[in-house]
């Protein structure tokens, strides 16, 4: 029987381990030491890319035998970064200068394997209309949600579907955190179909 080569997730992000879960395939979590300051001018398209790219290889080369998963969001409001407001005086920040605007989350996946040479990227773009977004709204937001580790301060997935307008996106999963059909096509091409496995 044809072994499925070992798959393994770059990331510590609950909200990636849950997505990736649903493509019902083995797959092992690693933390990629990887630095993501961004550089000097850096748009967040390309640091998204970069980051994602980064976390797969670093992880890569510690397992050259296995297929690796990397993954990073970036927000955008005109052109800077947004990222991860860490507490809530951020996220008040955040959501405050978010309100009543189009942010566009740029999330990147990239899959590495050594030992076989291959190596792809690719990234979803979410264009997120926001509310006009009151003061005690807010407020409510994080005291129920508390966001602090994600981009944009923007949990999507639960309570802070609330304070958007619209969302658009070819890619559906792409906003909490990992861009599934994407993945899914790097997957494939990389020879791990989740259609084709042998599923536990």
């Amino acid at each position: 029987m044809h072994t499925l080569p070992r798959l393994v997730l770059a990331s510590t992000s609950i909200y990636r381990r849950e997505l990736l879960s649903r493509l019902r395939l083995p797959f092992d979590v690693m933390a990629p030491d990887v630095d993501e300051t961004p550089g000097v001018s850096e748009w967040p398209g390309p640091l998204a890319q970069r980051l994602a790219l980064a976390k797969a290889r670093a992880v890569a080369h510690l397992h050259p035998d296995a297929v690796v998963i990397g993954s990073d969001q970036v927000a955008d409001l005109d052109g800077v970064a947004v990222g991860k407001p860490g507490d809530h005086a951020g996220a008040v920040r955040q959501l405050r200068a978010m309100s009543a605007r189009q942010v566009v989350f740029h999330t990147a996946v990239s899959v590495v394997c050594v030992e076989s040479g291959f190596e792809a990227s690719d990234m979803a773009r979410v264009t997120v209309t926001f509310r006009a977004l009151q003061d005690d709204e807010i407020e409510r937001y994080l005291q129920a949600e508390r966001p602090y580790d994600c981009a944009g301060s923007a949990k999507s997935e639960a309570l802070g579907i609330a304070l958007l307008a619209s969302v658009e996106s070819d890619d559906p999963t792409a906003l909490i955190g990992l861009p599934l059909i994407r993945t899914c096509t790097l997957l494939r091409q990389a020879g791990l179909d989740p259609l084709g496995a042998q599923h536990p």
